[in-house]
């Protein structure tokens, strides 16, 4: 069940950045939903894969470099799904990073923290 909310605030979270972003544009939430399902399968692989291969010049660029990583794994999801289009790379990497706040924001309303009893 966890899961499937993830997954739905996950297209949710695309289809905010989409009607903020401009150059990133989603024609439907099928394809919003669809696209969420595909970053993540690609992030999940190729990205992770890439990310592993650019450690030493993301060490360089203190972690920034992961942000182009990103960028270029919306560009890529967005040639693969029908209905999710990203213009330009500026578009992408602005798109990357909100995409992550976004979603990171929604699952913190979703699933808070636990509060911690000190003692």
């Amino acid at each position: 069940m966890r899961l499937l909310v993830n997954w739905l605030l996950s297209g949710l979270a695309v289809w905010i950045v989409a009607h903020v972003v401009p150059g990133i544009y989603v024609t439907g939430a099928m394809a919003a939903l669809i696209a969420a399902l595909v970053i993540g399968f690609i992030n999940a692989t190729i990205g992770m894969l890439l990310k592993i291969l650019t450690f030493p010049l993301t060490l360089l660029t203190l972690g920034l470099f992961w942000l182009v990583i990103n960028a270029a794994m919306l560009k890529l999801a967005s040639a693969v799904v029908p209905g999710f289009y990203v213009r330009g790379f500026f578009a992408a990497f602005i798109g990357a990073i909100l995409l992550s706040l976004v979603n990171m924001m929604l699952r913190w309303l979703v699933h808070p923290a636990p509060r911690r009893e000190r003692f």
